[in-house]
This record gives C-alpha cells, structure tokens and sequence, in this order.
C-alpha cells in the first residue's frame, strides 16, 4: 500500500475573498520608507497622535508624510493650521485625470517639514474608503513623491469595522492602537488587533503595540495586553496642554514649554526613535467579545 500520500497546501484565500474588503492592485506599492498605520476608537487622539509623532521623526531628521484617512480632513491642520483639500477633492476637479494634477494641489508642507496628504473619503453613503487610500498612494507614486520619503504615517479612521478603511494594512509594515484606560477603547483596540491578524495573513503588516492617550493609569490596558500578548509602547498622560494644542492648530513641539508638557515631548521622541530602530512585533490573539466584559473591571 502507498502511504505517501501528498496532502493539499493551505494557503490563504486572496484578500478581498469571502468578505466585503475592498481589493487594492497589489502592484502599487510604498517603496523603502518605514510605514505605520494609527488605528483606535473615534475621538481617542489618534490624529493629535499621529501629527506629534511625525514631528517627533522630523526631529530625527527623517523625511516624513503623513496621510490622513478621515473624510473630516482634518488629521493635519495642527502640521499645516488649515484644512487642506482632499485628493479626492481634488482629482474630482480634473474629473479625475490625475496627470492634469500638480504635486502642490494636494501636498502641503508643514511643521519642521512634515509633508501632509489628506486623502479624504466618499461622499456619506456611498463609495469605499479603501477605493480613496488606493488612489492617494497610486497618486504619491505616479508623482514620485515617496521615493525619497523614509517615514509614512496612515492615521485611520476608527476602529476598521470597515475592511476599506482597513486598506492602509496593506501598505504597513507595522500598525499601532491608540487606546485609553477604558473599557470602551479597548473593546476598540480588541477588533483592531483582529483586523490586523486577519490582514497579517496576506501582507507584511504586524502588531506594533498600543499607545496609551489620556490617562493617568494604564491598568486596564495592561490586563488586556497580559490577555491577549501585547504590550504598551508609550503612556501620553491626559495633559491640558495636549487639549489647547488642538485649539491652538499647533502640535506639542510648538508650544510654550511647562514641564508637563516636556515630559510629553520626550515620550514622542522616545517612541519615535524606538520605531525607527526597533522591529518588535506581536502576535497579539483577539478575545471573544464576552470574554472583555469578564476581563475588565475592578475586583
């Protein structure tokens, strides 16, 4: 009797099947630049997170852009104090002939030289937002405007209920969760790290850990982070400053200095520098909804 018998390989249907993810051309690509996706519940800090982190690796004299992925527009008005126009905004001018488009119609330079994109989304009710972030980046391409790039930061959209807005794991190489010490973010950042397992599949993306933003402790997240394998990679702790840099339109590094303040700045640089250097990922295992709920919680 034979026994040797070949058994199928399994591989890993391609992305898009079986789901409502929307399928980007795998052959448009970043290039060498270190890319991060920022994810987390809606109003968490993300984009204040984002923007003080690009300017954290400017100041390590990195050439960083930033994407933001929100049809708000407004991820970057802290680098550039304006909201700038969307790409789709703007190719929908040209009635989306891209090459009638200049660098300048959607690229905005701003502080310490953090070149800004906002890709914008859809109209309400319509569209995918994984269609917008695949023409920001064919349309970075097409200008050769990430050729000489070393750093780009994607700050998404809520929490990747949506496989559009999950799009950006396809260009990462490492995505970070901005969470709080609270049931709700978490519960968030526990559908984050299964979008990115499920993506981590297909693509290059991994888990890069979980900022904590706005909080005094960290309790919570360090229980949900022993539970599933995770770890925090930095602690911004609920300063005023942080909440009048907002209404100021400036970042943190702009600021009048209180010692507050700096140790906040110091925390951004720190995790700048560890990203740039590091390459820890986790292999983070996503809990059952239930299973939160019996988690989280005082005793």
């Amino acid at each position: 009797m034979n026994l040797n018998i070949r058994m199928p390989i399994h591989r890993p249907p391609p992305d898009g099947e079986g789901s409502v993810q929307v399928k980007l051309d795998p052959n448009v690509k970043i290039g060498n630049a270190k890319v991060f996706a920022v994810y987390g519940k809606g109003g968490i800090g993300k984009s204040t997170t984002s923007s003080n982190l690009s300017v954290a690796f400017s100041m390590l004299g990195k050439r960083v852009l930033q994407i933001g992925c929100d049809p708000k527009h407004d991820s970057t008005f802290t680098l550039t104090k304006s909201l700038m126009p969307t790409v789709i905004d703007v190719l929908e001018s040209v009635n989306f002939h891209s090459e009638e488009l200049r660098v300048e119609d959607f690229v905005y330079r701003g502080y310490n030289g953090v070149m800004c994109v906002e890709a914008g989304g859809p109209p309400a009710g319509t569209g995918c937002g994984g269609y917008v972030v695949g023409q920001t980046v064919k349309l970075l391409k097409e200008h050769h405007l990430l050729d000489e790039t070393d750093v780009v930061i994607f700050d998404v959209l809520g929490d990747v209920v949506c496989g559009g807005f999950a799009a950006p794991l396809q260009h990462a190489e490492r995505a970070i969760v901005v969470a709080a010490n609270d049931f709700d973010s978490i519960f968030a950042m526990n559908r984050i790290v299964a979008a990115i397992k499920a993506k981590s599949k297909n693509y290059a993306v991994r888990l890069g850990g979980v900022i904590v933003n706005r909080s005094a402790a960290t309790d919570q997240v360090d229980r949900f982070n022993e539970a599933v394998g995770m770890q925090t990679i930095a602690h911004i702790r609920d300063v005023d400053d942080i909440r009048k840099s907002r209404l100021k339109k400036a970042t943190l590094f702009e600021m009048d200095s209180t010692p507050a303040l700096e140790q906040v700045k110091a925390e951004y640089m720190r995790l700048a520098a560890a990203l740039w250097t590091g390459d820890t990922e986790y292999n983070a295992t996503p809990l059952k909804d239930r299973e939160i709920f019996d988690l989280l919680g005082f005793d």
